[in-house]
């Protein structure tokens, strides 16, 4: 038998509800925020990602580095005096900043692109930098040199108090993290070298685009070299049988070093049409060969391609006499990145390349497939000994 409810029964529960409603209008910013955060999706890369709040943007590194490893989680606050719990952030950041410390030339040209340069106040080994705009900062005297090496100098960073830190992960930069915690420096990881798509590797300008407070414009400079690097892909997508083959690497101490066939740089030879010789040597890195293999697969390889920074064929031959033995070196089809170099000697396929897949993809096409690009001049890649 059922027993009928009393009348003050719900009138408690509606004055429950009316409790529960009240309390949740009461909720702190930081609360109210959180549930509104949108992902804003990326196209290509992988290790990031980007969450919009209400004034405010949240990003995870999600690949720093090789391995697994938990997220690192950025707050990057967007208007003045925001009222948001930061507690839990690996770094947090207001806009805008007016000086920054970046640790890796491929870092340079996002400042660039997203008309941020004049923000660089430090960087280790300024000789690296190739970048025009850069140097004219350092030739005023307006960025200091932190020092050559894997890792920059510490205290000298600290003493400049920049506004932010971008690291990277390629030396040893992580272990100063908690250094510039304690010094209350918020420090960034970029992980854009774990990226193998080369589109990947290039959105991420859109994670400084954040950390600059200019997204927008990151989005668009990504977007133009997104629509030139598919156009170029475009042009030697439906090439028929009897690809071009290509060899690539040289030997240190005895040991030849390729890239892996599952690495940027053997993805970018797949899309430029090329036959790359050593496409069943897995991985994202560099590949370990003997001398005796290479000339057996390679030997009548109709291309060299990245043949480190050697500047004639004689000066090849003079380093390693083997080297004379192989069909591309006899046909003088030999190329290296080494065009284009900065006042002091960097080199500006290291910084740019990152950045611009669409340039080295159309070098290649044009090396490969010449009749496809009439008009265009190598960026990076120059032909040794070429008259």
């Amino acid at each position: 038998m059922k027993i009928p409810l009393h009348p003050s029964f719900f009138i408690f529960r509606i004055f429950q509800f009316c409790i529960f409603l009240f309390l949740l209008s009461c909720q702190s910013p930081k609360e109210n925020n959180e549930l509104y955060l949108t992902e804003i999706p990326n196209s290509y890369a992988k290790g990031f990602a980007v969450f919009q709040g209400e004034g405010y943007k949240v990003i995870e590194v999600r690949q720093a580095f090789s391995g697994e490893h938990p997220p690192f989680r950025y707050l990057i606050k967007e208007v003045p005096n925001l009222k948001i719990d930061d507690d839990g952030f690996d770094a947090v950041v207001s806009l805008p900043v007016s000086k920054v410390v970046l640790t890796s030339t491929t870092h340079i040209p996002h400042l660039d692109y997203l008309g941020a340069s004049d923000l660089l106040i430090g960087f280790p080994d300024l000789d690296l930098i190739s970048s025009p705009m850069s140097r004219e900062l350092i030739a005023a005297g307006k960025i200091t040199d932190l020092g050559s090496g894997a890792q920059a100098n510490i205290e000298k960073i600290i003493d400049l108090d920049p506004d932010w830190v971008m690291i990277s992960t390629l030396g040893e930069d992580l272990k100063n993290l908690e250094i510039l915690k304690s010094a209350e420096i918020p420090a960034f990881i970029n992980g854009e070298y774990v990226e193998q798509h080369p589109l990947g590797r290039a959105e991420w300008i859109k994670f400084t685009g954040a950390l600059l407070g200019k997204s927008k414009e990151a989005n668009l400079k990504f977007s133009q070299i997104e629509s030139d690097y598919n156009q170029a892909a475009d042009l030697v997508k439906n090439i028929p049988n009897g690809r071009p083959k290509v060899m690539s690497g040289v030997m240190y101490k005895d040991i030849w070093y390729v890239p892996g066939a599952d690495s940027w740089g053997a993805r970018l030879l797949d899309v430029a049409g090329g036959d790359y010789l050593f496409k069943e040597q897995k991985g994202t890195g560099s590949v370990q060969l003997s001398y005796e293999y290479v000339l057996e697969v390679a030997q009548e390889a109709e291309f060299w391609l990245g043949a480190a920074d050697f500047k004639t064929l004689e000066e090849m031959e003079n380093a390693d006499p083997r080297y004379a033995h192989f069909n591309a070196f006899q046909k003088g089809n030999v190329y290296t990145y080494t065009l284009k170099k900065g006042p002091t000697g960097g080199l500006e396929y290291f910084e740019l390349g990152y950045l611009r897949p669409d340039l080295i993809l159309q070098d290649l096409i044009k090396i490969l497939y010449p009749e496809h690009l009439p008009g265009y001049s190598l960026y990076f890649y120059t032909k040794l000994d070429e008259k």
